[in-house]
């Protein structure tokens, strides 16, 4: 059999490997609703006619943004999946969507199926956290588009909500009280500037304890992005939430805006929640102005909710038992559609 394909830097035979080695794995995320096998040209799934009414689908796609590079530098590849997926169904959520079916794209310039499967693991993990079947994928090996060891990754999600259910903050009035739920650091944002600051300002290895954090650098800057879809969807079984925000670039101060009514101003308090280590690390060696911090990083909440006055001490209440730390960050007022912090 000719070898030239691969003599061009492409090894069908390791892609097949790679195939085989993960099988096992995605198949671990299958629901009852998915109708085809790995390796066919599309997934199918089905939807249960008996449980919507008025069914809509919802969809996302993001990736992890040069998180990556944090990755590449430690050789550790095994959570950034949990990011990809965590970016995507973070996003479908917030209209009150249940994730259906994930699918990923991993380009490379030369496919290791070994590191390859470690970055499978977390997409694997992070599909059974947020409850949704990996169904397909594709793999793409293409020499000379990127540097020795180093991959992209991108995820689409698909989901679906009853059409009278879907949450889009137009009930949204003066009143009502803002929730945020705490991040597990970074997540998957502001890492340029967080990269600048760790080692190029600072000249940090990845191993490098910082004093600040009581841990490696690169262990926080790694920390996988947390996916709030099974807490949020319980919540919204139990509390009338107006609206939710999934707070990524430009954190509260661009997101929460996404989702305000017109005439509906979000009043955000300093100090009402507990800001994790590494934002104020971030912050006084990079000399971030903090303005800045609130649209760079989330500042320590991943998630917001929007809930009328009279549910707030129960949703903060409930909240714990869901797994989730719930704050109390603020209230809507009437004014502009945007967030003023006090």
């Amino acid at each position: 059999m000719g070898n030239a394909y691969r003599e061009a830097g492409v090894d069908i035979a390791a892609g097949d490997r790679f195939i085989d080695m993960i099988k096992p794995m995605v198949k671990s995320t299958f629901r009852p609703e998915v109708l085809t096998d790995l390796g066919g040209f599309g997934g199918l799934f089905g939807i249960d006619k008996n449980k919507y009414t008025e069914p809509v689908l919802v969809s996302g796609t993001d990736g992890v943004g040069t998180k990556l590079k944090i990755a590449f530098m430690m050789d550790k590849h095994d959570t950034i999946g949990i990011d990809l997926v965590a970016m995507c169904v973070n996003d479908i959520v917030v209209s009150g969507a249940e994730p259906l079916f994930f699918l990923d794209y991993f380009a490379t310039g030369k496919l290791s199926p070994e590191k390859a499967t470690e970055v499978m693991k977390g997409i694997v993990e992070g599909c059974k956290q947020a409850g949704c079947a990996l169904i397909g994928g594709e793999t793409a090996e293409m020499p000379g588009m990127y540097s020795e060891g180093e991959y992209d990754l991108a995820g689409f999600v698909v989901g679906i909500a009853e059409k009278s259910k879907i949450i889009d903050g137009k009930t949204m009035r003066p009143g009502d009280m803002i929730v945020g739920l705490e991040s597990s650091g970074l997540h998957s944002n502001g890492f340029s500037l967080a990269r600048k600051i760790v080692f190029e300002n600072l000249e940090m290895k990845p191993t490098d304890r910082a004093v600040e954090l009581n841990q490696p650098i690169g262990e926080a800057l790694l920390t996988p992005t947390r996916i709030y879809v099974k807490p949020v969807l319980k919540l919204l079984q139990h509390f009338d939430i107006r609206a939710l925000a999934h707070i990524t670039g430009g954190g509260i101060t661009e997101n929460l805006p996404r989702v305000l009514p017109e005439g509906c101003q979000a009043k955000i308090r300093k100090g009402s929640w507990p800001v994790p280590p590494i934002f104020p690390f971030l912050q006084k060696y990079g000399k971030v102005e903090e303005e800045e911090m609130y649209r760079d990083f989330n500042m320590g909440i991943g998630m917001i909710a929007v809930v009328p006055y009279h549910q707030t001490e129960a949703f903060l209440s409930m909240a714990p038992w869901e797994g989730e730390k719930a704050h109390l960050l603020g209230e809507i007022v009437e004014g502009p559609n945007q967030v003023v912090y006090v």
